[in-house]
């Protein structure tokens, strides 16, 4: 049996108590631990481009958006760091969870890129909301649609973005913003694939020896959890 985790289904009629989740119970019936049939196994030593093929590709919607949103900074030259952020910056949507996606992704891939890189991935998050009419940057027309056109961003998110403001690798979080595709007009059948990114992540990606999960890291536990999605505990 797989247990949805109660971050993706608190508030909603998919939460089920622990209680009525032991009641299900039986000699026929166990909790998840390990591989579910129902995924793609991973390798022993799992890379970035394997967590793009087997786990980012089950929503090919957002692990396209994510490889588009990168070829558009490449193809405007805008340097490996850009590029790097662009391809990562909605990991955690395919991945963990929606809700403060850009801090999920930065802690998931702080071990590994710079630091400027993680800073461009946690602040999208917050700069997505707030125009920069000197560097070209609207608010999203799709957001109206996705949140309805009266939402504004709570007060932490505001503090945020003012505190980030004067902040020395500003430009590279707005970037990623500009970069953002919000239109989605790519074939959805096209192959889940990043190796046409390989110089860029050889620059600015320290793939570990052990592999993602298994070297230790602060975050080794969340590619981990991506690798086991469905484990009870």
């Amino acid at each position: 049996m797989i247990a949805l985790p109660a971050a993706a289904t608190l508030g909603t009629d998919h939460h089920i108590d622990g209680a009525r989740t032991l009641a299900r119970l039986g000699a026929d019936r166990v909790y998840m631990m390990g591989d579910n049939p129902a995924l793609p196994p991973m390798p022993a030593r799992p890379t970035l481009a394997d967590f793009f093929r087997l786990r980012l590709a089950q929503d090919p919607f957002t692990a396209l958006h994510l490889i588009h949103s990168a070829r558009r900074a490449r193809a405007l030259d805008l340097g490996d760091a850009v590029v790097t952020a662009c391809l990562l910056h909605d990991i955690a949507v395919g991945g963990l969870l929606r809700s403060h996606h850009g801090h999920w992704g930065a802690q998931l891939v702080a071990p590994y890129v710079s630091e400027e890189v993680a800073w461009a991935i946690r602040q999208h998050e917050v700069f997505r909301f707030f125009p920069d009419p000197a560097v070209g940057y609207d608010y999203p027309q799709a957001y109206d649609a996705f949140f309805g056109a009266d939402y504004r961003p709570p007060e932490h998110v505001r503090h945020a973005y003012r505190q980030a403001r004067s902040h020395r690798w500003y430009m590279t979080a707005r970037l990623v913003t500009l970069n953002d595709l919000y239109t989605f007009d790519f074939d959805p059948d096209e192959a889940i694939d990043i190796s046409e990114f390989e110089d860029e992540l050889g620059r600015c990606f320290r793939q570990p020896r052990e592999g993602l999960g298994f070297d230790d890291s602060p975050s080794a536990h969340m590619w981990r959890t991506m690798i086991w999605p469905n484990n009870f505990l």
